[in-house]
C-alpha cells in the first residue's frame, strides 16, 4: 500500500518541499536513482576542486550537507544543488593573488565567499527578487557558459600534460602551453588521454554507464598497481577521511570588501543558472515551482557549504540532468547520494591517494567541453545572426577577461539586448479585408483602412528611449500621405504603460496634428494604460472621446463623423 501525504498537510510542513509527497515505488526508484547520481557525481565533483583551487575531499563535502539544505528548504523536486563548474570558476579567477591554491588560508577564504553568497541570497529571497533571473537571456547564457567550457579546459591542460604554466589568464595560459608543448610528460599524458577516451566513449556507446567513475576506479587501480608516482606521474596524496567538522568561517570585514565583488558574481550566475534549470525540469513534468522559495533554498545550501568545509554550491544543469536520466523524480534521490558519499568518505578515501591528478585534469576536461554547447550556438546561428554575435561577444568575453567580468558583461548584454528591442520594437500599419477581418502590413505612407483613417500598431510599451521612433513613424504615416489623413489611430493593444517623458512626445505629436486638421486617437486601450493616461493628463489632451477600448468602437466612430467614409463588408 503507497504511503501519501495530503496536499494540505504538505503546505502546512514548512521543510522538504522538493520530496512531499512520498509515494512507496517512487521512493525505491529516487533512492536508486541516488546511487547512480552518486557513481556518476563523485569523480565529478573531485574534479571541481581543481577547477576552485581546493583540496580534493572538499568536493565531496558539496555532495553533504548541501545536498540536505536544499532538499529541506527549496522548492524544486529535481535540481541538485553541489558543486558546479561555473561558480567554481568565478571563485578561482577571484581568490587568484589572494592566496596560494589548496591553502587553509584558501579555503577559508573560499568558505567566506560561499558565506557571503549565502547572505546576498537570502536578501533576494527576503525581498523576492526571484525575477532577476529573468535578465540574464538564453542567448548571453548560452555564450558564457560557451566561454567558461573553453576557460576551464585551458586551465587544466597544463595537469595533462605536466608542463608548467605562470598566467592566470586563460590566453596566457595556452600559450604557455603550446610554448612548453615539446616538454610534455608522456606518461602524463598518456594516463589523461585515456580517461577522456574511456569517458567519451561510454557516453557514445553506453551512456547509462558511470563513465567518469568506471575511469578513476581503472586508474586508481592501475596507479597502485604500477606506482604510477615513481615514473613521474603526479598524484593527489592521501586524502582526509571522515566527515566534514562544522564551523562558520571567520568574518573578517577588511576582507568582505574584496570578495563581496565574487560573491555577487556568484550570486548572479546561481540565480540565473539555478532557475533556468529548475524552471525548465518544473515545466518538462508539469510541477509548481517557487521561485523565491528556491533562493532559500540556495542561501541555506551555501551557509550549510560556509560551514562544512566546502566552496560555494550552485544549481547544476548537468547534474539535474543526471538524476532524470537515473530515474530520480524527487529530493529524495539526492538524500541518497548524499548518503553514498557519507559511507565513501568513512570508509573509500585510502584508495584515492593513488588518483593521478592527470585523471582529474581529464575528468574536468571533459566536463569543460560539454559545456561549449555548439549546438546552441549553432541553433542561434541559424535563427537569429544577431543574437549569435552577441553570445560569441559573452564567451570571448569570458575567455579573455576572465569568469568574474564575462558574467557582469553578459548581464549588461542582456539588458542591452532588452533596451534594444524595446527601443525599436514591431510596428506595422493595420488593414482591413473584412468588417472583422484585420492584417497587418509593413509601415509605410498611404496604407488607409478606410478613407482618411490610419490604423498604427506599435508592438511594445511607450518610454523614453521608444518615443522618438514611435513619433517619427506615426508622423511619416500622415506627413507623406498621398491621400488626406482625417484619423491617426494609435492600436495600444500592445502598449501597457506610457513613461513621462513618453506622455510628453505624444502630447506634441497630437498638437502637431491638431494643426493639420488631424486627429489622434488611441483603441485597444488597457485599463492599466488608461490610468497612466489618467495621471500624465493625456486623457484630458486627446479627449475621452478619443480613446476606445475596442478598435470596432473607434471605426464607428469615425464613420459617424465622416459619413462619406466606409470600408468592404
Amino acid at each position: 500500500m503507497e504511503t501519501d501525504i495530503s496536499t494540505t498537510n504538505r503546505h502546512r510542513l514548512a521543510l522538504f518541499q522538493g520530496l512531499l509527497p512520498i509515494e512507496r515505488k517512487a521512493a525505491m526508484r529516487d533512492a536508486l536513482a541516488g546511487f547512480t547520481l552518486a557513481a556518476m557525481n563523485v569523480p565529478q565533483a573531485l574534479g571541481y576542486t581543481k577547477i576552485a583551487g581546493t583540496p580534493v575531499v572538499t568536493g565531496l563535502y558539496t555532495l553533504l550537507l548541501p545536498l540536505l539544505a536544499f532538499a529541506a528548504f527549496g522548492s524544486s523536486r529535481y535540481l541538485v544543488v553541489a558543486a558546479d563548474s561555473a561558480t567554481a570558476a568565478i571563485l578561482a579567477t577571484g581568490l587568484s593573488g589572494l592566496a596560494p591554491r589548496y591553502s587553509e588560508h584558501y579555503l577559508a577564504l573560499a568558505g567566506l565567499v560561499a558565506l557571503l553568497t549565502a547572505g546576498l541570497l537570502l536578501l533576494a529571497r527576503l525581498f523576492k527578487l526571484g525575477f532577476l533571473s529573468d535578465f540574464l537571456s538564453r542567448t548571453v547564457l548560452v555564450g558564457f557558459l560557451s566561454g567558461v567550457g573553453i576557460q576551464v579546459s585551458i586551465a587544466v591542460l597544463n595537469e595533462m600534460l605536466r608542463v608548467p604554466v605562470t598566467s592566470n589568464q586563460p590566453l596566457g595560459q595556452l600559450w604557455s602551453v603550446l610554448r612548453e608543448l615539446p616538454q610534455a610528460h608522456l606518461p602524463t599524458l598518456a594516463v589523461a588521454s585515456c580517461v577522456v577516451a574511456v569517458i567519451l566513449v561510454l557516453r557514445r556507446v553506453a551512456p547509462h554507464l558511470p563513465g567518469a567513475l568506471i575511469a578513476v576506479v581503472a586508474a586508481i587501480a592501475a596507479s597502485a598497481a604500477g606506482d604510477f608516482s615513481a615514473h613521474g606521474i603526479d598524484v593527489i596524496g592521501p586524502v582526509a577521511g571522515g566527515l566534514p567538522r562544522l564551523s562558520l568561517p571567520a568574518l573578517d570585514w577588511s576582507l568582505v570588501v574584496h570578495l563581496l565583488p565574487i560573491a555577487g558574481a556568484c550570486f548572479i550566475m546561481i540565480v540565473s543558472q539555478s532557475a533556468v534549470t529548475s524552471r525548465a525540469y518544473a515545466t518538462r513534468h508539469h510541477q509548481s515551482l517557487d521561485g523565491n522559495r528556491d533562493l532559500l533554498g540556495l542561501a541555506a545550501a551555501n551557509a550549510a557549504a560556509a560551514c562544512s568545509g566546502t566552496f560555494v554550491v550552485n544549481g547544476s544543469p548537468t547534474q539535474t540532468a543526471m538524476v532524470e536520466t537515473s530515474g530520480g523524480s524527487s529530493q529524495l534521490a539526492h538524500l541518497s547520494t548524499m548518503l553514498v558519499v557519507m559511507l565513501v568518505l568513512l570508509l573509500l578515501t585510502g584508495p584515492l591517494q593513488y588518483l593521478p591528478i592527470s585523471a582529474l585534469g581529464a575528468i574536468v576536461f571533459t566536463i569543460a567541453i560539454r559545456m561549449v554547447d555548439l549546438k546552441g550556438l549553432a541553433d542561434l546561428h541559424q535563427r537569429s545572426h544577431e543574437e549569435w554575435i552577441l553570445a560569441l561577444i559573452t564567451a570571448a568575453a569570458v575567455v579573455v577577461l576572465g569568469v568574474e567580468h564575462g558574467i557582469l558583461l553578459a548581464i549588461g548584454l542582456s539588458l542591452l539586448d532588452h533596451v534594444r528591442r524595446g527601443y525599436r520594437p514591431n510596428t506595422a500599419v493595420m488593414m482591413r479585408d473584412t468588417a472583422d477581418n484585420w492584417r497587418m502590413l509593413p509601415v509605410a505612407p498611404g496604407q488607409q483602412a478606410e478613407p482618411g483613417l490610419v490604423v498604427f500598431w506599435f508592438g511594445a510599451d511607450l518610454y523614453y528611449a521608444s518615443a522618438n521612433h514611435f513619433c517619427e513613424q506615426a508622423r511619416a504615416l500622415v506627413h507623406d500621405s498621398p491621400a488626406k489623413v482625417n484619423w491617426l489611430v494609435i492600436d495600444a493593444g500592445a502598449i501597457t504603460g506610457v513613461d513621462y517623458s513618453a506622455a510628453g512626445a505624444l502630447a506634441d505629436l497630437h498638437d502637431e496634428l491638431a494643426k493639420k486638421g488631424v486627429r489622434l486617437a488611441l483603441a485597444h486601450v488597457s485599463s492599466a494604460l488608461r490610468e497612466d493616461l489618467d495621471r500624465l493628463a493625456l486623457t484630458r489632451t486627446f479627449g475621452s472621446d478619443m480613446l476606445f477600448d475596442k478598435l470596432r468602437d473607434c471605426v464607428a466612430a469615425y464613420r459617424a463623423r465622416h459619413p462619406g467614409a466606409g470600408a468592404p463588408d
